[in-house]
């Protein structure tokens, strides 16, 4: 629930429209990941876990056909609310870019969260990536905190964001 309200997609037709925008198996993996990481976030600071997964998994479906800001995430907003995903859901959406910042500042927790984790799954599975099992499982808080330091691994990864 947000809000009192239903939210407009369930988790399988979340799926559903992920698997009709993007190919790119490394970009689902990344959903899955931002996914992964809000729900956990939900669940530590007591917040709504199918709201905050939903987000983590939609927050950028729309990359592989706009990947150039604005359009990114904004057409991926207008598809949401014409599914009926609530305003307060796009908002968190659209606070993840930072050339929006103008128009959707980070104002909430979950607009933090998400901005935060969006970075940081991409550091946790390029640890896991180097790993020899290939293995998220067999990441550590200690490993992903000696490859942060390290600024040449995950090159593309904001540190300040995180």
């Amino acid at each position: 629930m947000v809000w009192g309200r239903r939210i407009a997609l369930t988790r399988e037709e979340a799926w559903k429209l992920v698997n009709e925008y993007v190919t790119n198996p490394r970009l689902i993996n990344h959903l899955l990941a931002v996914e992964a990481c809000m729900r956990y976030y939900a669940r530590l600071y007591g917040e709504d876990e199918e709201t905050w997964g939903l987000i983590g998994l939609l927050h950028d479906f729309d990359y592989e056909r706009y990947p150039t800001i604005p359009d990114h995430p904004l057409q991926g907003e207008r598809i949401l609310a014409e599914l009926g995903v609530p305003e307060d859901i796009r908002y968190t959406i659209c606070s993840h870019a930072d050339a929006l910042q103008d128009r959707y500042p980070r104002r909430s927790l979950r607009d933090k969260v998400l901005y935060a984790v969006d970075e940081l799954s991409g550091l946790v599975v390029a640890t896991a990536l180097v790993r020899p099992t290939k293995s998220i499982h067999d990441v550590d808080v200690a490993a992903v905190r000696k490859k942060m330091k390290d600024k040449r691994f995950a090159a593309g990864v904001n540190r300040e964001d995180i």
